[in-house]
């Protein structure tokens, strides 16, 4: 297996373009940005010390310039849909060989992707605003849960909690955890303070942790229902702000019947929502403001999701939900601030990302690039502030991780096989189970860079 980084180039140095080339450029991979804006191009190259080309990503003569012959993978995340199908277009054209990856956001191009993908031969389409709305669905859906990630196509689930002041958990120890509630779960992480720990079963848990654990969603319902958490989901929300992520989340809370208010302040952009969404309640007005906010009923709403387009505007209305009503369930999207220390000790409830939704979902891709046959990386979410992460791998080749028992493979340290998923049965495994071909396995690790399946030993 080789480490040797791809050969990778961006179109869009702007606001998803950043977080990307950032996180592309911690993973060695060899990068190309291609932008307009001198300023920010320029700004970008310097950070990630990578190569800036200025122009126009679909220009024959720019891709010449950045090597589009030899790339591995071409990524078009500029502010425009059509733009970025272009410039995916044109960079196949040179390198029948080339992956390609384009940002698409309109939502009259959703039901049309995978004709897209399939037509102009994309290897992947990502929609961060529609992404970013199935996490705060999932969130509402089991409003307990500070964040849900996915694996094995929806039959795991990793679940992230806080263990509240006089919880049945508070004091007991992990293997207490599993002799008396369950063993159809694994807790994967606990953060303490600015402490994360993968732990043991001799690990003693206390209030105030927050732990992430995985399970199928059945078995995180009957847990969370036994250790005195509510599982029901949201029965009514107001989501402040009218683009993109509210229109999709909007359209998902309303298919399960939940009761949806949107405050947008363009009226135009009312009179749009009113007719995609004819279900729920449009209301023309600011936000911010606090008596719109009272009239609206947000003293007695379950839920408040705060989608505006400015990150401190998003804060402070998480913080006046969470001030009005300790119950009621806030998301908050951030954008752009980059504090987030600061930001995880505010009480914000759920906090939801969509530029490092975007960059997961690309770096899974690189990262499955790169690996050898033996094994590709499905899913891979960072946990704990980019001090962890959670990789999910397809078994498709004997290596020297399968066919063994777990208890008698040397892992790194501070690595833990969550779950294998047997033909879509999820097995929350023993060290007397093994990894057999055609499984797919979750890892959680404060290693960084695992490519490969055969990365997990030492």
């Amino acid at each position: 297996m080789s480490k040797k980084g791809l050969k990778i180039i961006v179109v869009g140095a702007g606001k998803v373009g950043d977080t990307l080339v950032n996180r592309l450029a911690e993973e060695g991979h060899d990068l190309v940005i291609i932008d307009k804006n001198v300023e920010r191009l320029t700004e970008l190259a310097n950070l990630c010390d990578c190569m800036g080309i200025i122009g126009n990503g679909a220009s024959h003569e720019v891709l010449e310039e950045a090597g589009i012959a030899s790339a591995d993978l071409f990524i078009s995340v500029t502010e425009s849909d059509e733009l970025n199908l272009l410039c995916c277009t044109i960079a196949k054209q040179f390198n029948r060989n080339l992956a390609t990856i384009a940002r698409v956001r309109n939502p009259d191009y959703g039901k049309e992707i995978p004709y897209l993908r399939s037509k102009l031969s994309l290897e992947m389409i990502i929609n961060p605003e529609y992404e970013a709305a199935v996490e705060a669905a999932r969130i509402l859906f089991l409003p307990a849960a500070i964040s849900i990630n996915s694996f094995a196509h929806g039959s795991a689930e990793l679940v992230k909690i806080k263990i509240p002041e006089g919880n049945v958990l508070d004091g007991k120890t992990i293997a207490y955890l599993g002799s008396n509630y369950t063993n159809d779960l694994v807790i994967v992480g606990v953060e303490r303070g600015d402490d994360v720990t993968i732990p043991n079963g001799s690990f003693e848990l206390t209030a105030g942790d927050i732990i992430s654990f995985v399970a199928t969603r059945k078995v995180c319902h009957s847990f969370l229902k036994s250790i005195g958490f509510k599982t029901n989901s949201v029965r009514s929300t107001i989501i402040i702000g009218g683009g993109k992520s509210a229109f999709y989340l909007a359209d998902q809370l309303i298919k399960t019947g939940i009761d949806v208010k949107i405050i947008e302040k363009n009226a135009a952009r009312c009179d749009e929502l009113s007719e995609l969404l004819p279900k729920a309640t449009i209301i023309n007005g600011d936000g911010i403001n606090e008596s719109l906010l009272e009239e609206t009923g947000i003293r007695d709403v379950d839920s408040v999701v705060a989608l505006t387009g400015i990150d401190e505007e998003n804060i402070m209305l998480s913080l006046f939900a969470r001030q009005i009503s300790r119950g009621i369930k806030s998301v908050t999207k951030i954008n752009k601030i980059s504090f987030t220390d600061v930001i995880n000790r505010l009480d914000l409830g759920s906090v939801i990302y969509p530029k490092h939704i975007t960059a997961e979902a690309i770096i899974s891709y690189a990262r499955a690039r790169q690996a050898s046959i033996g094994s590709n990386v499905e899913v891979m979410y960072h946990l704990f502030d980019e001090r962890a992460e959670a990789i999910e791998f397809k078994v498709m080749e004997p290596s020297n991780a399968t066919n063994k028992q777990l208890k008698d493979l040397k892992l790194k340290p501070n690595t833990l096989v969550s779950f294998i998923n047997r033909g879509g049965k999820i097995i929350i495994p023993t060290g007397s189970d093994s990894i057999e071909v055609g499984d797919s396995v979750m890892i959680v690790t404060k290693n960084k860079g695992f490519t490969a399946l055969t990365d997990i030993l030492r």
